[in-house]
């Protein structure tokens, strides 16, 4: 059970759908929020249906910017408390655990508004005694160490939020990866890299969660990274391998030959033995053909974190085509 929050500027973009379904996939978060969708509510329910999520509460954007969406995997596990073009606050009833509270927080982007959000933060802290966790994209930084280029970033602001967080009992969680979320300018004078999204804890929440992990994650065409919440320690061992038609292998000739012959050697067996062993049979294939994409995919991740804090122009260069190749393995992966 995780927690996936993006500012994903445009839900519909095709790139950010690709990276979506390749994150879903991976990750397998439990609930997913999203900011600046910049998308109306049949285009996020689309969006929706491609992720294969249930539970869903949309707040349309003003004009071409804003928009929240909040995405929970099972219906019956997400009820709504409130919203607002800021906020998304849902009860979640997993069974098995006690119950809890999950808030998608967008802050104000204009320094002048950054008081709403405090605000903001201090009315859901008075709505209900629940353990609770905020995560989103805050547009507010803990002290200068979260903001590397720029002008130095205003004393007021910093202790405004810190304030906040203190008057609220919310803790901000450490950040496992790099520890920066958003960026502008890479490659330029004006390169600034700005830790603004951010998960805000409970000590409740925290009892219940003690394990509790966030990660960076790396590969966003947005200029913010997504975050990743792991309320306990993630098992990649537990992963099941299952047989996936991969999109790419259609622009081979021999994949329909491969089905057909496998379809004759086991005429006699019944449907799902069919199936099965043409699955089975397209996977090694297609392994020799494409290659294996998460090994591919996981490479590119490398790359990015190799090149990503690096400054000289070689560094930057070889960033962007790390970056262009791995949305071009995202996009031959596109599943049906």
């Amino acid at each position: 059970m995780s927690v996936l929050s993006w500012n994903c500027r445009g839900v519909g973009l095709p790139w950010n759908v690709r990276f979506l379904k390749d994150v879903v996939r991976q990750e397998k978060p439990a609930f997913v929020f999203l900011c600046e969708t910049i998308g109306r509510h049949d285009r996020v329910e689309w969006v929706r249906r491609q992720l294969g999520y249930e539970g869903m509460i949309v707040v349309e954007p003003q004009g071409r910017s804003g928009g929240l969406c909040l995405l929970w995997k099972e219906m019956d596990q997400g009820k709504l408390l409130s919203y607002s073009q800021n906020h998304i606050d849902i009860e979640v009833r997993i069974e098995g655990m006690e119950v809890w509270r999950l808030t998608g927080i967008y802050g104000e982007p204009v320094r002048a508004n950054r008081r709403k959000t405090w605000d903001l933060l201090r009315h859901l802290a008075r709505d209900s005694n629940l353990p609770w966790v905020g995560i989103g994209d805050m547009n507010n930084i803990c002290s200068h160490a979260d903001k590397k280029g720029g002008n130095a970033y205003p004393n007021w602001l910093i202790d405004g939020f810190n304030e906040t967080l203190m008057d609220v009992g919310l803790i901000d969680m450490s950040l496992t990866g790099h520890q920066f979320t958003w960026e502008r300018g890479r490659g330029t004078s004006e390169w600034i890299e700005v830790r603004l999204d951010r998960t805000l804890t409970t000590d409740a929440w925290l009892t219940v969660f003690p394990a509790v992990r966030l990660y960076n994650l790396e590969g966003s065409e947005s200029d913010h990274s997504p975050l990743l919440l792991i309320p306990k320690r993630y098992d990649r061992s537990q992963n099941c391998t299952h047989f996936r038609f991969e999109n790419a292998w259609l622009s081979e000739p021999m994949c329909l030959e491969v089905v057909k012959d496998s379809w004759e050697e086991n005429s006699k067996s019944d449907i799902q033995e069919k199936v099965k062993l043409c699955g089975e049979k397209l996977l090694v294939w297609g392994k020799e053909i494409t290659g294996d994409f998460a090994k591919r995919i996981r490479e590119c991740k490398v790359e990015l974190k190799q090149w990503r804090g690096r400054r000289d122009t070689q560094a930057v260069q070889n960033y962007k085509e790390t970056k262009k190749k791995l949305f071009l393995i995202l996009d031959q992966r596109e599943i049906f």
